[in-house]
């Protein structure tokens, strides 16, 4: 006699709502460590990339713009990316001998990115005169819990912010 070895369609049907059940519990942490992941990664590109920006100026020995660009000047909307160039001509705005050193990628549509100023200008020593402030990066919401700043100050030091209630608004 033949025995056949395998699952009766019962026996699927329950593991299958089984599995829909844990899978359904799990989805809201999971949305919340996505957002967590997604602000930590954008905030550490942020601040690789400021850096970049104040270590090109003291390189090139020449002032270095860190903008969101439209149009070819300087905007506030930080959620189109930060492009930094060798600012030579009129600030904040690419022209004549002006050139692009990187451009980043827009960050995800449903975050908010925000800064006190326009720019970040960087000096050929290195200094941030005039453009420190805190850029602030809010997944998902402006008020999100998993937000995460880098502070810009005036010496041109980029740091990651301790502050816990970081708010985009």
């Amino acid at each position: 006699m033949k025995t056949c070895a395998g699952f009766t369609l019962i026996e699927l049907m329950t593991t299958l709502v089984v599995a829909m059940v844990l899978i359904s519990i799990a989805m809201p942490s999971l949305a919340s460590l996505y957002h967590a992941y997604r602000a930590d990664s954008a905030i550490r590109t942020i601040q690789s990339t400021l850096q970049l920006a104040r270590n090109s100026a003291i390189s090139y020995g020449s002032r270095v713009t860190a903008c969101p660009l439209q149009e070819g000047t300087c905007t506030q909307d930080w959620t189109l990316g930060i492009t930094i160039f060798i600012d030579r001509g009129d600030s904040n705005t690419i022209d004549g001998s002006d050139k692009i050193l990187l451009t980043t990628d827009n960050f995800h549509q449903s975050d908010f990115v925000t800064y006190n100023r326009t720019a970040v200008r960087f000096q050929p020593d290195g200094l941030a005169s005039g453009t420190n402030g805190t850029l602030r990066y809010c997944p998902n919401s402006v008020s999100s819990k998993h937000s995460k700043a880098v502070i810009i100050n005036q010496a041109g030091r980029v740091r990651f912010s301790k502050d816990s209630n970081i708010r985009c608004d």
